[in-house]
């Protein structure tokens, strides 16, 4: 099957042409997106609102690059695998539209630009951007993506580096601020794609990824996800309590982790047949509640001394 969907890549590489769109998709924009709400939010947090606009603009324009480049890489890695899946098999590069090797050159065109702009702000916020893309091209996509559970850990590394970028390029350190940003978003991450896991189970299967949810099942992933959000509950306290942000963040975003907490121990009680409909849920909450962490986190620093 490999092989005859190499041969179609091949021929379809003579006779169809990507689009810029494509290329644009390909960089998976809206991970980009959310990401960069996370860069501009510990950005935020560490300015205080005294604002250098010009810096911010250029950690969201170098933060942005190495975001799609990690992207495209993983894309490009992942070619052969999304082929094989309903959902994906139409993208760009699966179905041959683009070139592996133009989509390689883009990913690393890309990466150095991204990487040009970041270590011209900070050396710091340089080595965190190329972290990022060690991690999440290569540790996450190459390997442990293909053989290992682990890789939503892990791979969560990488997605948590945006706020961690954009706090140190006003701080110029790693400091408790840096690192509790860190956690907030590294601890989101596998409750967030497990539940997309359990909700695409026989796709993720036929693709030949060993995620938790394919290969432990439903329960197990649902059991693995409490302690990863208890200890997002109190990441957020510890946030407020160390005078980062204010009592309306401890509030709203203490109060939506526990919340998210409560519901994923409440999966426990469902029978197998009705985890799809939780999942959905937790994966729906999941996203708002990233959205609305940073909105309150930039909000929250107006009762948080300058």
């Amino acid at each position: 099957m490999m092989r005859t969907v190499k041969c179609a890549s091949r021929r379809n590489y003579k006779r169809v042409n990507a689009t810029w769109k494509e290329y644009i998709q390909i960089t998976k924009p809206r991970i980009v997106m959310s990401n960069l709400v996370a860069a501009f939010g510990g950005f935020w947090v560490a300015s205080r609102w005294n604002v250098d606009w010009g810096l911010l603009v250029a950690v969201l324009a170098g933060s942005a690059l190495v975001m799609a480049a990690s992207c495209t890489f993983n894309n490009y890695w992942d070619r052969e695998f999304d082929a094989r899946m309903d959902r994906t098999r139409g993208r760009a590069l699966p179905s041959g539209r683009i070139p592996p090797t133009h989509a390689l050159l883009y990913a690393i065109v890309l990466g150095i630009a991204g990487e040009a702009i970041l270590f011209a702000i900070h050396p710091i916020t340089g080595l965190l951007g190329l972290l990022g893309i060690f991690v999440y091209a290569v540790v996450y996509t190459m390997w442990l993506k293909r053989t290992s559970t682990w890789s939503t850990s892990v791979g969560g590394v990488s997605g948590s580096m945006p706020p961690v970028i954009g706090y140190a390029a006003v701080t110029g350190e790693i400091d408790l601020g840096a690192w509790l940003l860190f956690a907030i978003l590294f601890l989101w991450q596998p409750p967030h794609f497990w539940a997309l896991g359990i909700m695409r189970r026989e796709e993720y299967l036929k693709a030949g990824f060993p995620l938790l949810p394919v290969v432990k099942g439903a329960r197990r992933a649902n059991i693995q996800m409490i302690p990863y959000l208890a200890l997002l509950v109190a990441a957020n306290v510890w946030f407020y309590a160390s005078g980062y942000v204010g009592l309306v963040y401890l509030i709203v975003v203490g109060g939506m982790s526990a919340v998210w907490l409560l519901y994923c121990a409440a999966g426990l009680l469902l029978k197998d047949d009705r985890d799809r409909r939780w999942a959905k849920n937790m994966f729906k909450f999941s996203v708002h509640y990233l959205t609305l962490t940073f909105v309150v986190m930039v909000i929250g620093t107006l009762s948080t001394p300058v």
